[in-house]
């Protein structure tokens, strides 16, 4: 996504700040989004239709409009997922489709742990995103670019172009071997050749950057956190709510941000009477303006902050115009609108003696609707009980 507005902010003579999204989409898939861009009228964009074509890119809807978008600022995603050469798991006998069905059925009724799925994190090996949200949060902006530039195990153009960054820290010479398309790592590179690889240096290289993709590290670093708080809330508690619990009052909460105003401490009484249910229970994603669950998982939060360094972070990055709030995140959430098909696809094998052997897999298509930050990869993994 950002390799494509960084194409279409040089094809308009814009930068690529001048854009507005209302949320990240996945680099494998074909994603359908709405984007504002400043200082660009509808024919210019227009004009260069043809040349966005040419790099599998279409734009609808081309249109004047008064406001930006800000991030979060949507209902929701549809998907539309085929999962082909479906097979039951190894040790399960029951009936395949049977059990696809009931798998399916299953997470329809009784939802899913709403984790931050793995895309959040960068597909790096070495090197994760949430490294990268940490080392802004405590200001450590030398570190943050060297982990950006860390290179994976892997000998090709982007990696040696890394390599020899690291074991040199010569901006001017990594940036001849770093190949076009990588549009990120060019602008930071061409930032610091210009300023140098000091802190001022590096805080001005993270100025190449867009403020969403400046904070996206920062989220990165609180999902990787809100991930292992909910492992660990539903790991002492399970499903029932207890004292201490955080529980959202709000009617149809299909959002993140909900005020502080709406958010209860269960109480010993209503742990008793059982008044809430499990899916009224929020965890605090990390920033300055949340509370804290009143029980282990309270006290789990605070041990965490102090093993990475946080015990006294504010949540607010000055020099890089960073301010994370921070908001409530729903335990469980459920897929809507949900509609499936099994199909069976033949594939015709010649064998030996010109006989043919038929043989029939299944595949499944599925479509569904899922709130704003939620994330399909961890639906899917729920329905089919396997890592992708």
């Amino acid at each position: 996504m950002f390799e494509a507005v960084g194409f279409l902010a040089m094809k308009l003579g814009v930068i690529p700040s001048d854009f507005s999204y209302a949320g990240l989409k996945d680099k494998k898939a074909v994603t359908y989004q709405a984007m504002v861009v400043r200082k660009v009228t509808p024919e210019r964009l227009k004009n260069i239709e043809k040349e966005i074509e040419k790099k599998r890119m279409n734009v609808f809807n081309i249109r004047s409009i008064d406001d930006s978008l800000r991030l979060g600022q949507l209902k929701g995603n549809h998907f539309d997922i085929v999962i082909r050469n479906l097979k039951n798991q190894i040790n399960d006998s029951a009936n395949l489709k049977d059990r696809i069905l009931e798998a399916i059925e299953n997470v329809k009724n009784k939802g899913f742990v709403n984790y931050y799925g793995p895309q959040r994190f960068g597909m790096g090996r070495k090197v994760h995103t949430d490294q990268i949200g940490l080392a802004l949060l405590k200001s450590e902006m030398v570190e943050a670019v060297k982990l950006f530039l860390t290179p994976e195990d892997l000998d090709d153009p982007v990696n040696r172009a890394k390599k020899y960054f690291l074991q040199t820290e010569d901006a001017k010479g990594t940036l001849s071997l770093m190949p076009e398309f990588k549009v990120r790592e060019r602008a930071l590179l061409e930032s610091l050749h210009r300023f140098g690889m000091t802190e001022e240096g590096c805080i001005q290289a993270w100025f190449s950057f867009p403020h969403s993709m400046r904070i996206f590290y920062v989220h990165a670093y609180s999902s990787k956190i809100w991930n292992e708080a909910v492992s660990y809330r539903l790991g002492t508690y399970g499903s029932r709510v207890v004292e201490g619990d955080l529980v959202c009052l709000g009617e149809d909460v299909d959002d993140e941000h909900f005020p502080n105003n709406k958010v209860h401490l269960v109480t010993e009484e209503e742990e008793s009477a059982n008044t809430y249910a499990i899916h009224q229970v929020v965890l605090p994603v990390l920033g300055y303006n949340i509370q804290y669950p009143k029980n282990k998982v309270g006290q789990w939060y605070q041990e965490i902050l102090s093993r990475d360094g946080l015990q006294t972070c504010r949540f607010k990055v000055p020099t890089l115009k960073l301010n994370v709030p921070g908001c409530y995140r729903q335990i469980l959430k459920c897929p809507h609108n949900v509609s499936y098909q099994l199909k069976e696809e033949h594939d015709t094998d010649v064998k030996m003696e010109g006989s043919h052997i038929d043989e029939a897999t299944l595949s499944l298509l599925i479509s569904f609707d899922l709130d704003a930050s939620c994330y399909a990869t961890v639906c899917l993994r729920e329905i089919m009980k396997h890592d992708f």
